[in-house]
């Protein structure tokens, strides 16, 4: 790993500490935040040419707070219409205090990333916005990072932002966990939020890439973080093995070239045998321990594909079986799809095929992509080629992932030959 790219990685995994610890000083969620944002950015510029300091996150808390108490003077001055004399006067203490702030401050020392992820999944913030606030405040990205994720410009998502700051502000909300009897809701937004950060990162959703490491590796570090905070909770467990089982799988995904490999015809030596062992023990542990939750599921499915030593040798199964307690508990229209195709290795492609024309009627999952992906394979299966090219030219129609165009657009070649 380069020396900036490690720089990187130390500063996303910090952002939440420093924000945490100047909001619980300071209050001023959204000022905190613009600060952070500052302070992080002089870190980037600086620490790679004249080197980590000795305490990085005191350092990053002491240029956040003087960000902050010039902002605040600023906004001060400019409502109160204070004349020079009286504006110096306390930014002199401030700046005589603020010098010696280091990892020894007790502030510093606590970590508030569950709470900060609780406030940026405040309820009264849209799935957009808390996805957005996430990713800008705990996980430490730019705005034109989030925009790029989000697959909008980046000024809507400097917006979008800002609005949720203000909404966060507007309601007045404290700077602490929220209430045992709100924290279960909460908690399932700060997981499903996290869940959509993994997936964005495994398979980006548009782009020249199929991956994007940085998100996944960041998905990752929160579920850690929350983990270590409620490591009781069995969804929390299940979602962090959700993520260590499919994240294996990285390296294989994707050829020399960057061309999508599926999970069939995947390298398995290649696959992280490390992450696989963790993940399998923490969902292992998660369900003779905790109530089951569909994270714990998908990461039970996740851990039978990642046991079989070749594709031939998948215990389909039992896939399927835990696909049919994953609709009793948790039914949606994506996890019906991947049914389908266990059903389809257990039953035969009829079958499967079958059950596709029902799905195919449900608004929510009708013009995506994956649906004409399934349709494909499955016709290619049951020898109705043509049907398979007109469903993967249709599949490659509708992403907007140029490694998944290229991919689809090569099985409709083949078929052609």
């Amino acid at each position: 790993m380069s020396s900036s790219s490690r720089t990187e990685d130390l500063l996303r995994s910090l952002a939440p500490q420093v924000l945490g610890a100047l909001t619980r000083r300071y209050g001023h969620f959204d000022t905190c935040e613009d600060a952070v944002q500052e302070a992080l950015l002089a870190a980037s510029r600086q620490w790679p040419r004249d080197g980590v300091p000795e305490h990085p996150k005191g350092w990053l808390i002491a240029v956040a707070s003087r960000r902050l108490t010039d902002a605040l003077r600023s906004d001060s001055a400019r409502r109160q219409r204070e004349d020079t004399d009286a504006a110096r006067q306390p930014r002199d203490r401030w700046m005589a205090t603020l010098d010696d702030v280091t990892e020894r401050d007790p502030v510093g020392d606590v970590d508030d990333t569950l709470t900060l992820l609780f406030m940026c999944c405040h309820p009264a913030l849209t799935p957009a916005s808390q996805l957005a606030l996430t990713l800008r405040a705990v996980g430490g990205l730019t705005t034109a990072e989030i925009a790029g994720a989000c697959l909008v410009p980046e000024p809507t998502m400097g917006q979008r932002i800002s609005r949720a700051k203000q909404t966060i502000r507007s309601a007045g909300t404290p700077f602490r966990l929220p209430p045992p009897d709100q924290r279960a809701d909460r908690l399932g937004v700060v997981l499903h939020v996290l869940y959509l950060i993994f997936n964005e990162g495994y398979t980006a959703s548009s782009g020249s890439h199929l991956q994007r490491a940085d998100l996944t590796r960041e998905a990752i570090r929160l579920v850690r973080g929350v983990h270590r905070a409620l490591p009781d909770d069995g969804e929390v467990a299940g979602l962090l093995a959700l993520m260590l089982l499919t994240d294996a799988r990285r390296a294989a995904r994707t050829g020399a070239d960057g061309s999508l490999v599926p999970l069939a015809e995947q390298d398995r030596s290649l696959w992280d045998s490390a992450q696989i062992a963790e993940g399998v023990a923490l969902v292992s542990a998660a369900l003779t321990g905790a109530k089951l939750g569909p994270y714990q599921v998908q990461a039970a499915i996740a851990a039978v594909h990642d046991e079989a030593a070749a594709s031939t040798e998948t215990d389909w199964p039992q896939i399927l079986a835990l696909y049919d307690v994953l609709e009793r508990i948790s039914p949606n229209p994506m996890a019906e799809l991947n049914r389908v195709v266990a059903v389809a290795e257990v039953h035969g492609p009829l079958a499967g095929l079958e059950l596709l024309d029902g799905l195919a009627l449900d608004s929510r999952i009708a013009g995506h992509h994956r649906l004409d992906v399934v349709r494909a394979h499955l016709l290619e299966r049951v020898g109705d080629l043509d049907g398979a090219v007109a469903a993967y030219r249709r599949a490659a129609r509708r992403t907007t992932s140029l490694p998944e165009q290229r991919h689809l657009e090569g099985r409709a070649a083949r078929l052609r030959r």
